[in-house]
């Protein structure tokens, strides 16, 4: 007889294969239809808020693989909150203004100068809205939720009314001054760049050591004496107006060939060593302390001028010779004690680099190519002691990847000094994932300064400032009040197209303006201003958000960049931070470690990974990302974590195609009656479902990953599912025996669905739908299991019992390969227990614990082999095979020839 059909096998439309990439989108088109995210909305509302505020990214090119980690973890963090019981609205958001979208257009054949400034601003909305549309269609496409329809723009008119009223804050407590100060600015985007706008790579550079000659030396140095500078930047000579010393170093007098030379005292030997002179030519004919040069007049070698020297604490024996080359228009510290001895701030050279009339002879050179043209006209004028060239870090434009260079314009600054002490308290009550992350950003702060706010551009919020006739300044919060009201009902394009005038309030008057004339400022804001404000323009001004966010999150950059300026402008206006918590991912980098690269080959395209694998898979490389360090992907990575992605499917389709008879409602079986080996599974879950959420309280996406295949493979696969088989298909239907095991199956199979639904949230789903008995519309609107209490007790006896199995394991495998036994129900098993155990302590039967078909525990072993402490022996069962369970059995009726069966078997199929 064929006993096929007698036996209980999993039945189940759950498909091996997972279909993503025709699925996942048929899926989301479902749950926009449904209306989803609004339904999992209303579903907490009401409940305690959590508010993760999505930093902006750019609104200009395609998305890549570090836009799919950040979103994908903020919607992680999102679905985990959302299924604990947290309203948690999430507006994504994108930072639309600055030069890259003006290049773009540019680089699209757009003439701005053809056009006003309002045309082309027009332009610009028109060019970002295009790109914002792209890259939402493809963070929709990953699977991540959000208001996809209302997200916040930073062009948008309430947003910049909400960003002009954060400065005019700022304004009312005195932080916002003018002045010519060095900033760091692009010859190539025209423009003035913030710190977090640099990146530093090598440049080669020249590298000279430059004679002054001593024109007064105040009684303490001759004149005609060669006061010796080093410098790296030849082509800001002709700003210098002074040489900075050490008060407190000891400087030697030296003549060499005749002539008088002064450097540093600890620098003598190198300074000789570099410029290639003889030590033994060398005399030492005087000794002073930096602090007795002060006042002394050096003739400049190139112009009609003098240089004066100076003292300046930031002096070092580092490098170079200790009398240090200052040009207040070029450096900060140049500037701030240029400022203390009266230089003058000269910077004769204009947006493009190029050298004005003020730079003489150099008038038209651009800088760079005027630093080879200067070091001619020194060695002809007998300045110049030595030439060398060196490789070193310098800051580059972020944007264009040009050197950038320090110049001093006239440009609007927030003074970050008066806040500096309220911002780091404010830090102090921020929390950090990792502690060191915030003496990071602590040290940050300490270091900045004044940030300068203007930029030299068109595309952005103008400042909101005006000018009366006579060059007065007009600052005036009631003013900047009123742009911002014109700004909400009309868009900053009525700057550029009303007059200054018609800007003002009616009527408005001023000192400086008899004639009742004004002009208005034409720079706009630094975009880290526009993205530092939404804690303003979004969490503040949306009502169903608050301010301050539960936590902000993105890369590792942004401790320079958002998170940074948000901080200053929401302590600068509101006296808070905008965030509770901080946390940070790092970069992406090639399986090799290697950034990405077009010319490398060695990019991953986040798209191309979803229309050949799935979101679901792109996902799972997320969770097993250990986020906060940089991260790595390749093909074959992703590869990897596919073939992860079909066990867990896998595994989940023998869950469900062994559930598809079971009613949790009728069938289920209460946990004191369990069998014994089902309450340790049901222990074991409740543990990993326990640390699970932790896990995911703690953003540690990577031990779930971890620990999710150490229970599907080892401890449900490997185990338990294994184990199931024998009682799930030969069993009665409703024996007790089954039903345990099934009571269990259904709890790790519906509550590991939703453990796993903020990930694979279309798989989770998936599975749902296929789950029997359930009574939501989507897994995502269901809420996480909670945590439960672990019987230690019984998972420390049943790990006793586990060891040995292990054991058991073993002495079957040696036995299979010395061809004792084929498979595992082969076999017959006699064990001697390690010394104090009289049996495994558990409640089970051992032939089923170790899937063999005869086992026994017996006091002595002498033909037997111990495998760690256990004395085993494997023979071939004893018996005939039964042809329905496949065990091997000394039944009589089966023995005799009488029937095929076993007698348990028998009473199943007579049952039928």
């Amino acid at each position: 007889m064929d006993y096929k059909d007698t036996l209980l096998m999993p039945k189940t439309a759950f498909k091996m294969r997972g279909g993503l990439t025709t699925k996942e989108p048929e899926m989301q088109k479902r749950w926009a239809e449904m209306n989803l995210y609004n339904k999992k909305l209303e579903l907490n509302e009401g409940n305690t808020p959590y508010v993760l505020h999505d930093g902006p990214p750019y609104a200009n090119g395609a998305l890549h693989v570090g836009h799919a980690l950040n979103k994908i973890i903020k919607d992680f963090i999102n679905r985990n909150k959302q299924m604990r019981g947290f309203y948690t609205p999430y507006v994504p958001g994108w930072d639309t203004h600055g030069l890259p979208i003006e290049q773009a257009l540019t680089n699209k054949g757009v003439d701005r100068n053809k056009m006003t400034v309002a045309e082309f601003r027009d332009k610009c909305i028109e060019f970002a809205n295009s790109q914002i549309d792209i890259q939402r269609d493809g963070f929709k496409r990953m699977g991540v939720d959000g208001i996809w329809d209302d997200p916040y723009l930073t062009y948008k008119p309430e947003f910049e009314a909400q960003q002009v009223r954060v400065l005019r804050d700022m304004v009312a407590k005195d932080l916002i001054y003018r002045g010519k100060k060095p900033v760091y600015w692009s010859p190539v985007s025209e423009s003035s760049l913030a710190e977090a706008e640099l990146e530093y790579k090598d440049k080669r550079s020249p590298s000279i050591f430059v004679s002054f000659k001593v024109m007064d030396g105040k009684g303490v140095l001759d004149n005609d004496v060669k006061l010796v500078i080093w410098t790296t930047t030849p082509w800001t000579l002709p700003a210098n107006e002074g040489i900075a010393v050490h008060p407190d170093l000891n400087y030697v007098q030296f003549n060499y060939d005749g002539s008088e030379y002064v450097i540093v005292e600890d620098l003598l030997d190198s300074f000789l060593e570099s410029v290639e002179w003889d030590k033994d030519k060398v005399t030492r004919t005087k000794e002073v302390k930096g602090s007795e040069l002060e006042y002394i007049k050096a003739q400049h070698p190139l112009f009609d001028k003098t240089s004066l020297v100076i003292l300046g604490d930031y002096v070092t024996t580092d490098a170079g010779t200790g009398l240090v080359h200052t040009a207040p228009g070029h450096g900060d510290d140049d500037y701030i004690i240029g400022r203390k001895y009266g230089l003058e701030i000269l910077s004769p050279v204009d947006d493009k680099g190029v050298f004005t009339s003020e730079a003489g002879k150099y008038e038209g050179l651009f800088y760079d190519d005027a630093n080879k043209v200067i070091t001619d006209d020194l060695n002809e004028a007998g300045a110049l002691i030595k030439l060398n060239f060196y490789d070193h870090s310098y800051p580059h434009d972020w944007r264009t990847k040009t050197p950038v260079i320090f110049r001093a314009t006239p440009q609007w600054f927030a003074s970050i000094d008066k806040v500096r002490e309220e911002i780091i308290e404010a830090l102090d009550g921020t929390k950090f994932q990792v502690e060191w992350n915030r003496e990071r950003m602590t040290n940050m702060i300490k270091n900045r300064g004044d940030w300068v706010i203007s930029r030299h551009r068109v595309w952005g919020v103008p400042l909101p400032f005006f000018y009366a006739e006579n060059g007065e300044e007009i600052v005036d919060v009631e003013v900047i009040d009123h742009v911002a009201n014109l700004f909400e009902e009309h868009g900053s394009n009525i700057w550029f197209s009303k007059s200054a005038k018609e800007l003002l309030p009616e009527g408005y008057t001023h000192p400086g303006s008899p004639n009742g004339e004004f002009t208005k400022e034409m720079d706009i804001m630094d975009v880290w201003f526009d993205s530092g404000s939404t804690h303003r323009g979004v969490l503040d001004y949306r009502d169903y958000l608050t301010y301050p966010a539960d936590l902000y999150f993105e890369g590792s950059d942004q401790y320079r960049g958002w998170f940074n300026s948000s901080l200053i402008t929401s302590v600068a206006s509101r006296g808070v931070s905008p965030y509770k918590e901080l946390l940070s991912h790092g970069f992406v980098m090639d399986g090799e470690g290697r950034k990405m690269s077009k010319s490398i080959g060695n990019v991953i395209d986040p798209n191309k990974v979803m229309q050949q694998m799935g979101a679901d898979i792109l996902r799972l490389w997320v969770m097993s990302s250990d986020f906060q360090e940089d991260v790595r992907v390749s093909d074959d990575i992703l590869k990897q974590v596919s073939e992860v992605y079909r066990k867990i499917r896998n595994t989940f389709r023998f869950l469900l195609g062994n559930v598809n008879d079971f009613d949790p409602k009728t069938d289920a079986i209460s946990y004191d009656n369990l069998e014994d080996v089902d309450k340790y599974m049901y222990n074991v879950f409740t543990k990993f479902t326990n640390e699970t959420l932790d896990r995911y309280d703690a953003y540690d996406y990577l031990s779930i990953y971890q620990a999710l295949q150490n229970f599907i493979n080892v401890d449900l696969s490997n185990f338990y599912l294994d184990y199931g088989k024998d009682i799930l298909y030969i069993e009665k239907q409703d024996s007790h025996i089954r039903r345990s095991l099934q009571t269990v199956l259904y709890k790790v199979l519906t509550d590991l669905t939703k453990l796993l639904a903020p990930v694979l949230v279309h798989t989770a789903e998936d599975i749902y739908d296929h789950t029997p008995h359930t009574d939501k519309e989507s897994v995502h609107l269901t809420y996480m299991p909670e945590k439960g209490e672990v019987d230690t007790e019984l998972l420390k006896k049943w790990e006793t019992a586990m060891n040995v199995r292990d054991d058991v394991y073993k002495a079957l495998e040696v036995a299979r390969s010395e061809k004792v036994i084929g498979k595992s129900l082969d076999a017959k098993v006699s064990l001697v227990l390690p010394e104090g155990m009289t049996d495994l302590g558990v409640d089970t039967k051992l032939n089923q614990l170790f899937i063999v078909s005869q086992a026994e525990i017996v006091d002595e072993l002498t033909d037997g082999e111990t495998y760690g402490k256990t004395t085993i022996k494997v023979e071939h069962a004893d018996g005939e095979k039964c042809n329905r369970c496949w065990n091997y059995v000394t039944d009589k009726n089966l023995v005799s020839g009488n029937d095929d069966v076993c007698d348990r078997c028998r009473d199943v199929v007579d049952s039928m």
